[in-house]
């Protein structure tokens, strides 16, 4: 079974525990990772962008002079794209960009993603990282006690308490740090607060920081059997 150790927020081995195989330490899936993180990345876009066809310009569909014995070109209307205010051929339409994976992609998506941490050794747990009070300095020294030099960090918290949300206040101005915590997303959404563990922030970020009962949750959701 995979192991890592345990660090308090001075950066001091408090003990070790034991990850699960089939969640942390499985063979990376990297085309499901791919499928995962294009599916987040297009359903950012609003898909609100809209140009008007010939059909839909304001305008008179009369031909603008007769067909023949001017020596111009011969013209339907005036809405055509190549006139002055006429409509757009291939413009953009609104449309809606969603797209969706199965459970089981997710989840190997995720689990993929987490397995390529820790076996870069990435993958950093600490016993808990709530704050009391919500300041950036003390965000900072704790990341240089945890040996996080300059890479891109992603912390993970389980709940949505409010010294849950200190750390993720203090974490806000660091331009290299996110902070995501990972309760239910389709839960009380208030103050967006709450984010989900997703694909693309694990990627994205080349250490993880994670609590020990966010590796307890994550086991559970993503265990085998789940």
């Amino acid at each position: 079974m995979a192991k890592t150790k345990v660090l308090d927020l001075k950066g001091t081995a408090s003990g070790e525990l034991e990850l699960r195989d089939d969640v942390f330490d499985i063979e990376p899936n990297m085309d499901v990772m791919y499928r995962y993180v294009d599916m987040q990345l297009t359903n950012r876009r609003q898909g609100t962008a809209h140009t008007k066809t010939r059909s839909e310009v304001k305008g008179s569909g009369q031909k603008p002079y007769p067909q023949k014995h001017t020596g111009r070109a011969r013209q339907g209307s005036m809405k055509g794209p190549h006139q002055r205010h006429g409509g757009v051929a291939f413009g953009p339409r609104t449309r809606n960009w969603k797209k969706n994976l199965p459970k089981k992609m997710k989840k190997l998506a995720l689990k993929s993603a987490l397995s390529t941490r820790y076996r870069e050794g990435n993958l950093v747990v600490v016993d808990d990282f709530k704050m009391e009070k919500a300041k950036t300095k003390t965000f900072a020294d704790t990341l240089k006690a945890l040996n996080i030099g300059e890479e891109k960090c992603l912390v993970v918290l389980p709940y949505k308490t409010d010294e849950y949300i200190n750390t993720k206040t203090s974490g806000r101005n660091l331009s290299r740090v996110k902070v995501l915590i990972a309760d239910n997303p389709g839960s009380n959404n208030e103050k967006n607060t709450i984010d989900g563990l997703n694909v693309f922030d694990l990627v994205n970020n080349t250490k993880v920081v994670l609590t020990r009962e966010m590796v307890k949750k994550i086991e559970e959701v993503l265990g085998h059997g789940n």
